[in-house]
């Protein structure tokens, strides 16, 4: 089996993870909390690629609004579409970042980092580069390691015992998006 067909196959987890994370994002608010690290702000934001069907069947379609108005992609969860990519806030601490993360690579795209305190400057040093590309090389690290972190909590739960109580709530959340739109 090569590289592209265990994408493939294998897809259904990044799908799984995104619209996991979309219902614990709405379980509480907007607050995830993680497991060693506390509460974890999460929102999708204005856009989502949902998928539907297979192979030569296979169709895409965009839902765009505020995080608030995702009501089409979420009655579209209802309907067994997936989603295959989302745009997402996160924070934690004093990061915020935002990231389109696309759900069969777990590809980031589209990163928005943290504004740093001398991001604006530019004194023509390379010395001032070389500092600026190590802080945006941190940053991505930082986001790396909070998306990890979150995905670590999901594969923890989707490989227990406790899954089948969370495919309920997630099922009853997806449901109450339905008859609310």
């Amino acid at each position: 089996m090569d590289l592209v067909d265990l994408i493939q196959e294998k897809r259904f987890v990044g799908q799984e993870f995104l619209a996991w994370l979309w219902y614990k994002s709405e379980e509480r608010g907007g607050s995830v909390e993680v497991p060693g690290r506390g509460d974890v702000q999460v929102v999708f934001e204005k856009h989502m690629l949902l998928e539907y069907g297979e192979g030569e069947a296979n169709e895409k379609v965009i839902c765009r609004g505020l995080q608030t108005e995702l009501k089409e992609a979420r009655a579209g969860l209802g309907l067994a579409k997936k989603p295959e990519q989302a745009r997402i806030r996160l924070a934690w601490g004093e990061y915020e970042f935002s990231v389109t993360l696309a759900a069969a690579t777990f590809e980031f795209r589209n990163i928005r980092l943290p504004k740093t305190a001398g991001a604006d400057e530019d004194d023509g040093r390379a010395e001032s580069l070389e500092g600026r590309i190590l802080e945006r090389i941190a940053l991505i690290e930082h986001l790396t390691r909070l998306v990890d972190d979150l995905f670590r909590m999901f594969i923890n739960i989707r490989a227990s015992t406790l899954w089948n109580d969370e495919l309920l709530k997630i099922r009853a959340w997806i449901n109450a998006g339905v008859q609310s739109a």
